[in-house]
Parts: C-alpha cells; sequence; structure tokens
C-alpha cells in the first residue's frame, strides 16, 4: 500500500492554526471574525464536527449519512449550521475545545495515514477517495484558519504542503462553472504559481492565452475564497481565468459568492 503524505500535511496545518490560538484567552474566542460574523469557537468548533464527520467515513455509508441527514433536519427546521454545531458540542468552547480539537485532530490524522490512500468513502456528496477526503480537511482548516489569523493579526507561515489545496481548485475547475449551471470551458486556463519555497508549479498547457500567474497561497485563497481576487498580486489573463477567478470555489456546497474586494484582510 503506498504511503499517504496528505494525512501528515493535515497535521501541520492543524498544528499551525492550534499554535497560534494557544495563548488566546477564552474571552477573546467570542469576538466575531471577518468570516460571516465567526466567532473563534464557531470556526474550532466547525472544524472539529467536520474530522469527527471525517472519521465516520470510516466505519461506512450509513453512518456518514445518519450524520448528513441529521444536520439536513435541523437546518429544514431553521437551525442554522453554527446553531447546530454550537448545539453538537454541548456548550464546549474556547481552551477546552481548542485541546478536545487538538487531541482529535491527531487521532484522526494517525488513522488515515493507515488507511489504502486510494480507498473510496461516502460523504455529503460524491464518494471520493481517503485520500482526497483527508486532503480536504486540510483546505478546510487552511482556509476558516485564515479567518483566524486575520483576526489575530498574524501572518501565517505557509509550507508546500499547500499543493494539496491547488489540487483541489484546479481539479474544481469544471464544478465551478457546473455548480452554477454555467457552461463549463473546454480547457484549463494554464497556471503557472510559484510556491511559499520557490518552486514554480504548472497545470495546463502553457500555449492557452487563459492564464493566471502568481503566488500559489494567493490562488489557494482565492479558490478557497478567503479573498477576493483584487486583493491579490495574481495575474489573470483573459476570458475564461477571469470568468473562473472571479466565482472559483473549492469547496462542496451550493455556490457561494466569495467575499468582496477589500473586506477580508490581516487585522492592524
Amino acid at each position: 500500500m503506498e504511503s499517504m503524505p496528505q494525512a501528515a500535511d493535515l497535521l501541520e496545518e492543524c498544528n499551525t492554526l492550534y499554535g497560534a490560538l494557544q495563548a488566546v484567552p477564552d474571552e477573546r474566542w467570542l469576538q466575531p471574525t471577518q468570516f460571516k460574523g465567526w466567532t473563534f469557537d464557531d470556526v474550532i468548533g466547525h472544524l472539529h464536527m467536520f474530522d469527527h464527520a471525517a472519521a465516520l467515513t470510516l466505519q461506512g455509508r450509513e453512518v456518514v449519512q445518519a450524520f448528513f441527514a441529521a444536520i439536513a433536519a435541523a437546518r429544514a427546521n431553521g437551525l442554522t449550521l453554527t446553531a447546530y454545531t454550537r448545539q453538537w458540542l454541548g456548550g464546549l468552547r474556547g481552551q477546552a475545545l481548542l485541546r478536545r480539537w487538538h487531541n482529535f485532530y491527531h487521532e484522526l490524522a494517525a488513522e488515515y495515514a493507515r488507511q489504502d490512500p486510494k480507498r473510496r468513502v461516502a460523504w455529503g456528496g460524491p464518494d471520493m477517495s481517503v485520500r482526497s477526503a483527508i486532503s480536504a480537511r486540510q483546505m478546510e482548516t487552511w482556509s476558516h484558519g485564515q479567518a483566524i489569523f486575520d483576526s489575530l493579526g498574524l501572518e501565517r507561515s505557509e509550507s508546500d504542503r499547500v499543493r494539496n489545496i491547488v489540487m483541489i481548485g484546479v481539479n474544481t475547475f469544471g464544478w465551478t462553472f457546473a455548480n452554477r449551471n454555467l457552461p463549463v470551458p473546454q480547457t484549463l486556463p494554464h497556471l503557472r504559481l510559484v510556491s511559499p519555497s520557490g518552486a514554480v508549479w504548472e497545470w495546463g498547457s502553457p500555449e492557452q492565452t487563459d492564464r493566471v500567474e502568481g503566488s500559489a497561497v494567493e490562488f489557494c485563497q482565492v479558490v478557497a475564497q478567503t479573498r477576493n481576487v483584487a486583493d491579490t498580486g495574481l495575474r489573470v489573463v483573459g476570458d475564461v481565468a477571469h470568468r473562473w477567478m472571479s466565482i472559483a470555489q473549492c469547496f462542496a456546497g451550493p455556490p457561494e459568492e466569495p467575499p468582496a474586494p477589500h473586506t477580508r484582510r490581516i487585522a492592524a
């Protein structure tokens, strides 16, 4: 069975966010972030609940479907996802929640590291491989974590593990359009991205007139909707590339609008 470095990447991603929160007092966890007004409790609670869901995928389809059915029923009764998450946590918050999340994501990464990366598992949407499932957990940790780093006025230390998030962004190119009932462009724009280490990563044909060039981290920020493309230094050329970057969405669910320009930034 091949190894799965993505499990280690998730662990490192979680540890980076955990380190930023270790000294943050409980009262600070109640302040809203720039992401939909979510508090730190909401962000970490959301990550913890869906880490729990990721662990359930290894137990079988019925268990996963029951988890998502409970969420759907609550939302049909008028409960928001954040309100449901707070109920699910049973009042756990602040540093106690941080410790619970910390312990659980270590268990999750260890369990996934033992899996066959090609094993198929159920989720709230289409089935996916174990490798894709754990990469999705890294993407969500990274993207939701951005709201916390922004609120704390911290520049996150990035690494080349963001390549996993870039790959999700590339793989959801067509889905971004299909999810909005828009015609799917036939060809992916050429991507030429510079990684945190300085390596150059490329996708698509260099002969493409449509292209996106620049920082791999900023590309991830756009596809994960933590930044508007106008707030990045990405060079976007061509109609298809511009349309993609204006609506890019690398996460599941109904279409979401990217943040408006200048609304998501590191706090002074």
